[in-house]
């Protein structure tokens, strides 16, 4: 997984940091590199912007992929994707990105192309979605919009 990773990387934490650990290691991280730090050094400031906007990104990834974050959402994907119809998919760099009818988005990383294909080609994406996906590649919740 070449995004969490990098993400992992930035923040400098292993895959089995928890909630706690991420917490603590983004606040010294913002400590240290907040913008407002650097109110006299114009170049300082903005290597700042950069690192702090990184830093942060890296976090709510991170945190969104978690194992307490899905489990304290476990019960709205399970639902989503037993009772919602996929009403679109997109298929990024290995990231496969489905959105359900009621108005849920899901995006699952690290999905070989050749997985895509056979989705695309089996005669139930849904079902598909509960054989092959659901529950062998890392998620995350993208959005949850109104549809109009």
């Amino acid at each position: 997984m070449k995004k969490v990773s990098d993400y992992r990387r930035i923040l400098g934490v292993d895959k089995n940091a928890d909630l706690n650990v991420l917490k603590s290691t983004y606040r010294n991280f913002m400590k240290e590199f907040h913008p407002d730090k650097f109110v006299n050094d114009e170049t300082g400031k903005e290597e700042a912007e950069i690192k702090s906007k990184n830093i942060i990104e890296a976090y709510h990834f991170l945190v969104s992929i978690d194992k307490e974050t899905q489990a304290k959402y476990a019960d709205e994907y399970n639902n989503t994707v037993a009772t919602s119809p996929i009403i679109d998919f997109e298929y990024k760099h290995t990231n496969l990105v489905i959105k359900y009818d009621d108005g849920s988005c899901y995006e699952y990383f690290d999905v070989p192309k050749n997985v895509y294909i056979k989705m695309i080609n089996a005669d139930s994406q849904g079902r598909f979605m509960r054989r092959n996906i659901y529950n062998n590649y890392v998620f995350r919740k993208t959005a949850n919009t109104e549809l109009v």
